[in-house]
């Protein structure tokens, strides 16, 4: 069930994130979090009080990056703030998404909720307000290298804290940074000591974009369960391979995950009754290894969402300010906002999800070959010959995978060195994040493409049944596609089908039961 309120300084979820990212969820700030918020705060201001006497803090009284030893005079603090923001903000390449920008500012407000970023309350509350009336700045998705975190990306959502910069209104509309606060009642603020850096210096660009992916990717293997169930029961495959004693004698949890899935789906199939005596000896890898496939897949996604979760709680800006019991604060530079962890696992995320697309584009070709397809018609084309039918459907999902490909080059194997070598190794983790959303996208169109062939395979078979959870599929399937009666444009059909993957699942699990 979605949260009614997400909280921040609490415990945040993925799913709590997606709540406030993509349905426009409100969001609060616990109290613990304002005592904390408020503490951290006093222990920046105690050192700009002793003003040019005060020892050299970075980001405080000091320049950035290789300008980290050039001292700031206590007058010019404010100016120090604002100019970061401004230099800093060199975002290039089309605007992210309204849902990744929303996401990027809960997670660049929970790290301010943690208390150890010694900004104002009214920072904070001006972000907050900014997500819950709806001000989205117009982020740049290109430019960062993944440390000192995504500077560029975040600067340009600092820029309409200042009401600088531009952001799209409720309504969509580009406005002003400064008018689009002004139309909702907000009003910017002036950055103090620290507050410029705080904004700026994390991974909630790569950590937001990377989260919503693996959500996507999480209900994606759960759909592919669904797609190779029905591509089994249109090639009159066999369930026999998912007998639980086979997967109990290899037990990785995601592999005994999609063969419990898959029997589930296949139950009480009157299409595979009907071929149990014949002389097939075994099927395709694509279809009688789904569960080794499927399920590595699955078992890396887990890993993932647990590097994901503890990066969505933790503190990842520097300097970092940290409480003693006797009311002092110890200010430590480190290297939290370096995106390693995230650039390593969304690598991966992006080769696991690619991989589902891979074995996908293997069983449609198995549909589609009439070497390979017994009983069903050469590219399932109503008149072979004079109908091409899914001829072409095949070739896209093939150039889809082969993108993807491409697209699971590791980003987080290069690196280059940035501000004068002070910065002399980045993690990259900002194109790992994009890379994966776009394999995602291609995963999801590719496994359109295979329910939207197996539903025709399963057309083919009648007036053989298939099993109970894969006709519910089918069925989802035709009430936005039609048989093939003739050849037509089919992208419109692989764009439905894509629109309505959720219901296809929510479909199977009302009849079958929830599946893993």
């Amino acid at each position: 069930m979605m949260k009614n309120e997400v909280v921040l300084g609490e415990h945040l979820t993925l799913e709590a994130l997606e709540a406030v990212a993509r349905h426009n969820v409100h969001v609060s700030l616990s109290s613990n979090a304002r005592n904390a918020v408020k503490a951290s705060r006093r222990a920046i201001e105690a050192i700009v009080a002793q003003g040019d006497k005060a020892p050299h803090v970075y980001g405080v009284n000091t320049g950035f990056g290789a300008l980290s030893e050039t001292r700031i005079s206590a007058d010019d603090m404010r100016a120090l703030q604002r100019n970061l923001v401004r230099s800093h903000s060199v975002g290039i390449g089309p605007d992210l998404e309204r849902a990744d920008v929303r996401a990027t500012m809960l997670l660049r407000a929970q790290v301010l909720a943690l208390g150890h970023s010694g900004v104002r309350i009214e920072v904070l509350e001006l972000l907050i307000e900014m997500l819950n009336r709806g001000v989205h700045p117009r982020i740049p998705a290109q430019g960062s290298v993944g440390a000192s975190g995504d500077l560029a990306p975040l600067a340009h959502l600092a820029l309409v804290l200042i009401g600088e910069g531009e952001a799209h209104a409720a309504d969509g509309s580009l406005q002003t940074g400064l008018h689009a606060l002004q139309n909702v009642g907000l009003l910017p603020v002036e950055l103090e000591a620290k507050e410029g850096l705080a904004l700026i210096n994390g991974t909630q660009f790569m950590a937001a974009i990377g989260a919503l992916g693996l959500l996507d990717a999480e209900r994606l293997v759960k759909l592919a369960d669904v797609a190779c169930a029905m591509s089994i029961e249109a090639l009159m495959g066999s369930k026999a391979p998912f007998d639980p004693r086979l997967h109990a004698a290899r037990p990785h949890l995601g592999q005994e995950e999609v063969a419990h899935n898959l029997r589930a789906l296949l139950a009480n199939s009157e299409i595979m009754e009907s071929h149990r005596d014949c002389g097939k000896v075994q099927d395709a890898y694509s279809l009688r290894c789904a569960p080794q496939v499927h399920g590595a897949s699955r078992d890396a996604l887990r890993w993932i969402r647990n590097v994901l979760d503890v990066e969505l709680n933790s503190v990842t800006d520097n300097p970092s300010v940290f409480l003693r019991d006797d009311g002092g604060a110890d200010i430590l530079s480190g290297g939290n906002f370096h995106g390693q962890p995230l650039a390593l696992s969304l690598d991966l995320a992006a080769i696991a999800t690619a991989e589902i697309a891979n074995i996908s584009e293997r069983r449609v070709e198995q549909l589609v070959n009439p070497a390979l397809s017994t009983g069903l018609t050469a590219f399932l084309a109503p008149s072979s010959g004079l109908h091409s039918g899914f001829m072409i459907a095949q070739v896209a999902s093939a150039s889809l995978v082969s993108e993807n490909k491409v697209l699971c080059h590791p980003a987080s194997v290069d690196s280059i060195p940035s501000s004068a070598g002070k910065e002399d190794h980045v993690s990259m983790g900002s194109v790992s994040a994009r890379k994966f959303r776009q394999v995602a996208r291609n995963v999801e169109n590719s496994l359109a493409i295979e329910l939207l062939t197996a539903a025709a395979g399963i057309d083919q078979r009648a007036p053989l049944t298939p099993a109970n959870g894969v006709a519910a599929a089918h069925s989802c399937i035709r009430e936005v596609v039609a048989p093939l009666t003739e050849d037509r444009p089919l992208y419109k059909d692989i764009a439905a089908i894509a629109k309505r993957t959720n219901e296809i699942v929510r479909a199977v699990e009302a009849v079958v039961g929830s599946l893993k």
